[in-house]
């Protein structure tokens, strides 16, 4: 069984200096992680991540352990290599310009580490792809613009490495913030907060049967002599194909049986031509072949030689006197029939017809006749427009009940999401911002696939002041953060073992990043967060911290990845903080935040 691993009520001590003095602020958060991470001592996550011709990375390999990772690096140094090159992996679309120049194809392949009783364990073992408690994802690219993928050494589909995907990893990209702008993407949200996929999927293919049996009953109220025409159509066509009965294999028979009538004459008088040569004429096969047996036998000698000769005219006058026999057999026994040939070629002439007529092969008239008989008993069955009425009201009642669970489960995710987002925004110093999940019931005409309610994000960004759609009020540095607030809030609910955040801490800086990154570590502290960040303070709170770099060697640009000592991420953190000129102060900055991380 897998270790359930559940942390609540997590009190951090964050702080952060400016120019003129010091300022300590205590933070009370909450911690709901919960993901099946460890298994017998495994921990689930993604452990290894290898490129080879990939864009300006010639040959990188990034290992990869619990908890948080982050990654940094100067502008335009790679960062955006290494996602790219994970969510190739995970089955994003290729093209040939992510191929090094120069080289034949870019490969990628991304080691992950499963537990047996987990989602994608289970899919791998379902799709007959499992091997051991590792999925390798792999993926290759040519240069002429190929693409393979690959799980566990085995070919696949790259819907398939979409799938597995699914289960191993959730990207947050900095542009999620621009989606919240689309009132359609708050519901997306709210189900998948409240993990409510399923069910509104299931809503989605109700609806759907409802609509498309709706439409036929429609239809066929419309359209009723159209109906009744095609059906008096199709009952002639079945008729005729019913009343010349084809049996299976039929029509290769009687076209043989033609071939062999039509020729009879030709077909007996080759025959006798034969037999005389063979027997019955007066200088035959078999008077001369039994001549010369006679010239070999009793011959003073034993040779070998002439043995053999001997008995292979012994075995030849039999052959002669089997062939004879067939061909007395067959002149006898051949019926030259005028009447059958008559009734196999006027048989024939109908099949051809039909076939014509139905524009397939004769050989296909029996599955016609299939075909047209479902066909026709599909319609006789809608015709019944009583039951046909009965089945839209059976359709629309379960849909109707199916979407009020979903209604009534989505009312309470919504409450317990904006609780959540607004804790979130308090710690991210929004605490004038009020966020609420609006569901309106939607009129009988404009209820959907996607459930009875109308779902919209409001804010109020003063406290007193209406809530009013987010698209509207929302300023671009506000929609950052509330966009990050709802991603650390679904992360906390998610069960996918490995989250990747990229760049979401755009848009803030100071005390607010500090806090940002102690909830990804966090996070992190209870499965595996991979961090894409140019914010000291994030980058601060990791357990591993990677460096990407570029540089130029034989006038090539290669991108590299290096795991930081400790020396070498308390320089890294005074960079960021500092810039390019780094000071004595900058550095001792560093160490002070790194300091208080691993306290």
């Amino acid at each position: 069984m897998g270790l359930l691993k559940k942390v609540s009520r997590i009190i951090g001590l964050v702080f952060f200096t400016s120019s003129r003095k010091k300022h300590f602020t205590l933070y009370c958060f909450d911690i709901q992680y919960n993901v099946n991470v460890q298994r017998n001592g495994q921990h689930q996550m993604l452990s290894q991540l290898s490129v080879k011709n990939f864009a300006i990375a010639e040959q990188v390999e990034v290992l990869f352990d619990k908890g948080m990772s982050v990654l940094s690096g100067e502008t335009g140094a790679g960062k955006s290599i290494i996602l790219g090159a994970l969510g190739l992996a995970l089955g994003d679309r290729a093209d040939t310009s992510m191929v090094r120049f120069g080289e034949d194809k870019a490969e990628v392949s991304a080691v992950f580490l499963l537990a047996e009783d987990s989602k994608g364990f289970q899919w791998l073992k379902d799709h007959d792809l499992e091997d051991g408690e590792q999925c390798i994802l792999r993926r290759v690219i040519t240069a002429e613009g190929r693409s393979r993928g690959y799980i566990n050494g085995q070919p696949c589909p790259l819907q398939h490495l979409k799938t597995i995907g699914e289960f191993l990893i959730d990207i947050h990209s900095q542009h999620e913030h621009q989606s919240l702008l689309n009132k359609e993407n708050h519901r997306v949200v709210v189900d998948s907060y409240g993990q409510l996929e399923t069910l509104s999927k299931e809503v989605a293919v109700s609806f759907d049967a409802w609509k498309q049996k709706e439409k036929t009953l429609t239809q066929l109220e419309t359209n009723q002599d159209e109906v009744q025409a095609k059906l008096q159509l199709l009952t002639f066509q079945v008729d005729e194909l019913e009343n010349i009965n084809l049996q299976a294999g039929e029509v290769t028979s009687l076209e043989s049986e033609q071939s062999e009538l039509s020729n009879a004459e030709l077909l007996i008088a080759k025959a006798h031509e034969a037999l005389v040569i063979c027997s019955d004429g007066e200088n035959n096969l078999a008077t001369m072949l039994s001549n010369a047996s006679a010239s070999l036998s009793g011959l003073p000698t034993d040779n070998t030689q002439l043995s053999e000769a001997l008995s292979l005219f012994s075995e030849a006058q039999i052959q002669i006197d089997e062939a004879s026999n067939s061909l007395r057999h067959f002149a006898d026994d051949f019926d030259v029939n005028p009447e059958r040939l008559q009734s196999v070629e006027e048989r024939l002439s109908a099949a051809y017809q039909l076939a014509r007529k139905h524009r397939c092969e004769p050989e296909e008239l029996t599955d016609k006749l299939t075909e047209l008989s479902n066909e026709m008993l599909r319609l006789n069955a809608d015709q019944n427009l009583e039951a046909l009425s009965q089945e839209v009201a059976t359709l629309k009642s379960h849909f109707i009940d199916l979407a009020k669970k979903l209604s009534t489960l989505r009312h309470k995710q919504a409450r317990t999401l904006e609780a959540e987002v607004s804790k979130q925004l308090e710690l991210l110093d929004m605490k004038g911002i009020g966020f609420y999940v609006q569901l309106e019931p939607l009129p009988e005409r404009s209820i959907n696939q996607h459930g009875l309610d109308s779902l919209e994000f409001l804010v109020s960004t003063n406290a007193g002041q209406p809530a009013k759609p987010l698209r509207k009020v929302a300023s671009g540095g506000e929609l950052s953060r509330i966009s990050l607030a709802i991603q650390v809030a679904i992360a906390k609910r998610s069960t996918i073992p490995t989250l990747v955040f990229d760049e979401v801490d755009v848009g803030i800086s100071g005390g607010t990043a500090q806090i940002v990154g102690r909830l990804l570590r966090s996070l992190g502290s209870q499965g595996q967060v991979i961090c894409v960040t140019h914010q000291a303070q994030v980058a601060s709170q990791g357990h591993q911290h990677f460096f990407i770099s570029k540089h130029e060697k034989n006038k090539t640009v290669r991108s590299s990845v290096d795991k930081l000592s400790d020396e070498q991420r308390t320089h890294e953190i005074a960079r960021m903080l500092g810039g390019i000129k780094i000071t004595d102060q900058t550095v001792a900055h560093a160490k002070e935040m790194l300091s208080e991380c691993s306290a």
